[in-house]
């Protein structure tokens, strides 16, 4: 399995971008940004997006990548997969013909170029050639994480923004990689649980709640103003496997 890393910040300054995760060229978790993956996209025939929650960060791409495809590639579509309050808020809030077109009926309600695909948490689904399942996680709106595999049972676990949480570590089993988010340094610890994020100090005790060692421990520092301190705190646990993701990085998992 294949991961690029599009941006993992919450704020879009000095060249950082917002969080988006692309899987094989062909599925994004989340979308925030989509403008290194366009291509992919638009080479891919089944192209599908992940969102774990409805907060402008995860979603700004979307917009803009729909008036995309539908300027340049006739007949090609994006399916967005997520729970039901997550597509509903963007369908009231976002596709409502005054913050923007909907696209969910452009050009036509048969043949749209952004498709919404309710998904159920807890139950498996598949996306082209990977499995995947959403777990509801802790966050000041509707979230889920998502785990997903691929056809040689290769396994991501991706937590979106969470505070503490206990569902998503529990039911999953053996995992390859995680990717978990920390948005605050410790000091900052009753403000982050408050707001549904993580700090270096929560990462190490959500890590424990597991009783398998992932072979790739991938760490999302979403606020770029507290970098160098997030930074510090995460190698001071002195963590196996653990790296602070930029954005461009590629791994395979």
């Amino acid at each position: 399995m294949k991961l690029k890393v599009l941006g993992n910040s919450g704020p879009e300054f000095d060249s950082h971008n917002m969080p988006a995760f692309l899987i094989d060229g062909c599925l994004l978790l989340d979308a925030g940004t989509i403008g290194w993956a366009k291509k992919e996209f638009e080479k891919s025939k089944i192209p599908n997006i992940l969102i774990t929650h409805s907060h402008l960060d995860h979603i700004k791409g979307i917009p803009f990548l729909a008036d995309s495809l539908y300027m340049k590639h006739k007949g090609l579509s994006v399916t967005v997969i997520s729970i039901p309050s997550v597509l509903q808020g963007l369908k009231n809030n976002l596709f409502n013909n005054v913050l923007w077109p909907d696209f969910t009926r452009i050009p036509d309600r048969k043949k749209p170029v952004l498709k919404l695909k309710k998904i159920t948490a807890g139950k498996r689904f598949q996306v082209f050639k990977h499995t995947v399942i959403a777990y509801g996680v802790n966050h000041s709106v509707p979230a889920v994480g998502y785990v997903i595999e691929d056809v040689r049972g290769k396994r991501i676990l991706y937590t979106g923004d969470t505070g503490p949480t206990d569902l998503i570590w529990k039911t999953t089993g053996r995992i390859d990689c995680v990717i978990m988010e920390v948005s605050f340094p410790n000091k900052m610890e009753q403000f982050a649980i408050r707001t549904g994020h993580l700090t270096p100090r929560l990462v190490a005790e959500e890590l424990q709640k597991i009783a398998w060692q992932p072979g790739k421990i991938l760490i999302n520092p979403q606020k770029p103003l507290y970098l160098k301190q997030i930074n510090r705190e995460i190698k001071s646990l002195k963590m196996k496997n653990v790296t602070i993701v930029k954005d461009g990085d590629e791994y395979e998992i």
